[in-house]
């Protein structure tokens, strides 16, 4: 049914076996995706240059280096093919129970995140700001080490009662709206915390993941019975029949996260570049931002006339890598665009990415594992490493202890 979750790679879908769309709910639903897409992307880049300024080691995102992007595909496949045995052996009903619960946790948190600024800015003056502090520890004396120390405030709580109330609200229902709630959230944490630290690092693992969702798409069956075996928000979805069944529609079209993330954070990339050449434009990141557009338009187009799934970073990577790179060509900024990396003063405190928490091989659920990844250091309530308590470490060392911790 069209509300199991989804085509992982991810395509967007037409359900047309049991229902024929009719052309005014396929163009809603096909505008509304590309809508959304286009909201965390453009908003996670913004939030992107703010976070590397952020002088909060808890707010600093994670840096991934050109041997994590080498890496990233091949660990990916491997996920993607042992969650294909997993489901032909165990009951998919307890994996997804279990997901269900994970999920529940990390979209909470997430959503959290994304509420904070907006927060930061509608919150009534009148009502006081109180500090909060849930604190876990093992050990005792000198040996005794943090396990958990969250500070948050008011602001941080009322956002992560609003994010209790939609991750019960997806739990329970399963509802297309929370899922995309959940799934806007997750998308905009991956986009705005994990950073390419060059473009030839963004170039390794857009291409990459190319030959990766083209391979496991139209090689194999194994993407498609993942994904239709997984329930997460790890998809955007519109219904096509919402103007004949309204909130009750069930035939969906979809995104998955993985189209949104793995080009938002090159084109987020090329945003901080623009910023670092100084000429107050933003240049590439508009040429990128548009040609994201264009590929997502062009798999639309694709999908619809030939009535098959199409892998969207087929089409996506070579436009937001194919577009920067001639507008670069024309402007004899090659050079300049291949050799710019990340601000020296925010790669030390910023932890590589050295691990891949992956809960499905997918595009769509490598952009959840990641942000699972992003949200272990930075998250609504700021979170403090895993440190010494003790008054000579705490101080002083804590920069160090967390990289060792990444």
């Amino acid at each position: 049914g069209s509300e199991s979750p989804l085509n992982g790679t991810d395509v967007l879908n037409a359900t047309a076996a049991k229902f024929v769309a009719t052309p005014e709910g396929t163009a809603l639903a096909y505008g509304s995706l590309l809508f959304m897409a286009l909201l965390p992307i453009f908003f996670g880049a913004l939030r992107s240059v703010t976070c590397s300024k952020s002088k909060n080691s808890s707010d600093m995102p994670e840096t991934i280096t050109g041997r994590d992007a080498a890496r990233f595909p091949i660990i990916a496949s491997c996920t993607l093919f042992g969650l294909y045995l997993f489901f032909k052996v165990f009951s998919q009903e307890y994996i997804n129970l279990l997901l269900s619960m994970y999920f529940f946790v990390l979209g909470i948190l997430a959503l959290a995140h994304t509420l904070s600024p907006l927060m930061a800015k509608v919150f009534p003056a009148s009502i006081p700001i109180k500090q909060y502090q849930l604190l876990f520890t093992q050990g005792s004396g000198e040996a005794k080490e943090e396990v958990v120390n969250y500070e948050f405030d008011t602001k941080d709580l009322v956002c992560l009662v609003i994010g209790g109330v939609v991750g019960v609200w997806y739990v329970l229902k399963k509802h297309w709206v929370a899922n995309n709630l959940f799934g806007l959230a997750f998308a905009l944490n991956g986009v705005e915390l994990l950073h390419l630290n060059n473009v030839c690092t963004g170039c390794i693992l857009l291409g990459g993941l190319f030959v990766y969702d083209v391979f496991w798409v139209f090689g194999t069956n194994v993407m498609v019975t993942v994904a239709r075996s997984f329930e997460a928000p790890i998809k955007l979805v519109f219904p096509q029949d919402l103007l004949e069944r309204g909130m009750d529609a069930s035939n969906f079209a979809m995104l998955g996260l993985g189209d949104i993330v793995i080009p938002g954070i090159f084109i987020a990339l090329l945003l901080r570049f623009d910023i670092s050449l100084k000429k107050n434009s933003r240049t590439y990141f508009y040429a990128s931002f548009l040609a994201y557009i264009f590929g997502l338009g062009l798999t639309i187009f694709i999908m619809h006339t030939f009535k098959h799934a199409q892998p969207a970073l087929l089409y996506l990577v070579p436009a937001c890598i194919g577009f920067p790179v001639l507008v670069a060509l024309i402007k004899g900024e090659v050079t300049e665009m291949f050799s710019f990396e990340s601000p020296e003063e925010f790669i030390p405190s910023s932890p590589r990415l050295t691990s891949f928490p992956t809960v499905s091989g997918s595009p769509a659920s490598l952009a959840s594992s990641m942000d699972a990844v992003a949200m272990a250091t930075s998250s609504s309530p700021r979170r403090r490493r895993l440190q010494p308590t003790s008054e000579e470490g705490s101080k002083d060392e804590a920069p160090e202890t967390e990289k060792k911790d990444q």
